[in-house]
């Protein structure tokens, strides 16, 4: 990994769910009582994996905003699994995400970059959904870039480049803080930024609730780290 001379940065732009929140926490923390409400024991793991692999393919479509493609995740999800969720359980993940938690460490590191950068965020949320997690941040973010806004969903190079409008910084200033290769860091390179990967799943294998980087090859977005 090359080293970053961090002074040269004006901008700090952070993904959000799997960055600063502990999504798989909150994805699991709803999908499992659903799941063992249908008598069905499924390792975490495999939870997550699914979910990534449900996201990625509904997001892939006709946009949606952000709690209609978790909707769907459950729903398809009931059809992999063979269950049929109630109407309630159809909303737990959208109805849940407010209350995710963020990382311990990520109230007091925003805290302490805020008084050193702007801070943004380019995330694949609502912007109801993000102003519910918001607040669980304790910072205001310069920027807010959301999927609804943009109506893609990243890896598209398209939320990346309505951030840049909207900050209006040279590229070379911004540095791209993220946990996603899939979603983050590949396209993040692409288009020049700097980049820092927050490794939230340590020594775990597998890539959790993010599709696995080589997922990436059907669109056409060669494999990066970061």
């Amino acid at each position: 990994m090359n080293s970053l001379e961090f002074d040269s940065y004006r901008v700090l732009t952070f993904d959000c769910y799997g960055t600063l929140i502990d999504w798989e926490s909150g994805i699991l923390g709803a999908l499992q009582p659903v799941l063992r409400r249908h008598s069905l024991e499924i390792p975490d793991e495999t939870v997550l994996e699914l979910y990534a692999d449900l996201e990625s393919q509904i997001q892939q479509g006709p946009f949606l905003l952000y709690k209609e493609v978790l909707r769907e995740v459950v729903r398809l999800m009931g059809e992999v699994l063979a269950f049929e969720p109630l109407p309630g359980e159809v909303e737990v993940l959208a109805e849940s995400l407010g209350d995710w938690l963020p990382f311990p460490d990520t109230v007091p590191a925003l805290e302490a970059l805020s008084r050193r950068y702007k801070l943004a965020i380019i995330s694949n949320t609502d912007d109801d959904l993000f102003a519910r997690t918001a607040r669980r941040l304790s910072v205001q973010f310069d920027w807010i870039a959301t999927a609804q806004q943009v109506g893609s969903y990243k890896p598209s190079l398209r939320n990346f480049e309505f951030a840049f409008e909207k900050i209006r910084v040279p590229r070379e200033r911004i540095l791209h803080v993220a946990q996603s290769i899939y979603h983050d860091i590949v396209p993040a390179k692409k288009l020049g930024l700097s980049t820092v990967w927050v490794n939230r799943r340590g020594a775990r294998k597998g890539s959790g609730a993010t599709p696995a980087v080589n997922a990436l090859a059907s669109q056409g977005a060669p494999p990066a780290m970061a």
